[in-house]
C-alpha cells in the first residue's frame, strides 16, 4: 500500500493556540490579583490560594483522563481502572465544592466574591481548553512523526 504524499493531520492554527494561551495567562493573573488583596484573614487567603490550586490541578487531571478513557474506548481497551474513575471525578468535585464552600462562607463583599467567583470558573473552563489545546497538538506530533516514520521507511525499500 502506497502512503500518501499529504496526510491530512489537523493542527490548531496559531491564531487560536494565542487565543487559548492569553485566556488562560488572563485568568490566571486575575485570580492571583483577586487571592492577593483578598480582605480577611491569612488563614482565608491560604484557603483560597490551596483551593484554587486543588482545582486547578483536578481540572487538568481530569481533561487528561477523560481524553484518555476515550482514546482507550476507540482502541477497545478498557482504560484506567474503575477505582481511579472514582478518584479523578471525586477529586474534582471535592476541590470545587470546598473552593466554592470557601468562597460562600468568607466575610467579604458580595462583589469582590463574585469577582473571585468568575475569575475561578474562568480558570477552570481556560484550564479544560489549554488542556484540549495541548494534547491535540501533542497527539498531531505523533502523527506526523508517524507519517515522516512511513515515508522514510517507503523510501528505503524503494531503493
Amino acid at each position: 500500500m502506497q502512503t500518501p504524499k499529504h496526510p491530512l493531520i489537523h493542527r490548531d492554527s496559531s491564531a487560536w493556540t494565542l487565543q487559548v494561551w492569553v485566556s488562560f495567562g488572563l485568568a490566571v493573573f486575575l485570580c492571583g490579583v483577586g487571592l492577593a488583596y483578598l480582605p480577611g484573614t491569612e488563614l482565608d487567603r491560604a484557603f483560597m490560594v490551596m483551593g484554587y490550586f486543588f482545582c486547578l490541578s483536578a481540572a487538568f487531571v481530569l481533561a487528561k483522563f477523560v481524553r484518555d478513557l476515550e482514546k482507550a474506548r476507540a482502541q477497545g481497551c478498557a482504560g484506567d481502572t474503575p477505582l481511579f474513575k472514582y478518584v479523578v471525578w471525586g477529586a474534582f468535585f471535592m476541590a470545587m465544592a470546598l473552593t466554592g464552600w470557601g468562597l460562600t462562607r468568607m466575610e467579604i463583599n458580595d462583589t469582590y466574591r463574585a469577582f473571585l467567583g468568575v475569575s475561578w470558573l474562568y480558570l477552570i473552563t481556560s484550564t479544560f481548553t489549554l488542556a484540549k489545546t495541548l494534547r491535540d497538538r501533542y497527539e498531531a506530533d505523533l502523527e506526523q512523526a508517524h507519517w515522516q516514520g512511513r515515508m522514510e521507511r517507503d523510501a528505503q525499500r524503494s531503493q
